[in-house]
């Protein structure tokens, strides 16, 4: 698999889903579907989304831990927003991209 030049990829969310896609392992130490397993690409693609939103889950958590620990400063704060919205996009991009693909083959299956 390629890797990804693209300044703004760590932003989208591209550069997760390319090594979501590319190892097995997230971080919450669950095995995601190898390409080899996957029944289908839309299978595998899935599986990408969910390793790179349980990457950024962690990430918050990980922020969220310091925290508790007194580094409840105003900076801190912001960057855990940051990471809860970058969190949001991600989500509605892999619901829509999985709605919009599931449609499409949905659609070429009727027309088979």
């Amino acid at each position: 698999m390629s890797t990804i030049t693209n300044p703004n990829a760590r932003m989208l969310g591209i550069d997760a889903i390319t090594q979501a896609a590319s190892s097995g392992i997230g971080s919450s130490g669950k095995r995601s579907v190898s390409e080899g397993e996957a029944s289908s690409w839309f299978e595998a693609m899935a599986g990408a989304w969910g390793k790179a939103l349980d990457d950024q889950a962690a990430t918050i958590a990980t922020m969220s831990e310091g925290l508790t620990s007194g580094g409840d400063q105003p900076s801190m704060m912001v960057k855990i927003s940051a990471e809860s919205m970058r969190m949001q996009f991600m989500s509605n991009s892999a619901s829509t991209s999985n709605n919009s693909v599931g449609q499409a083959l949905e659609t070429l299956g009727r027309k088979q």
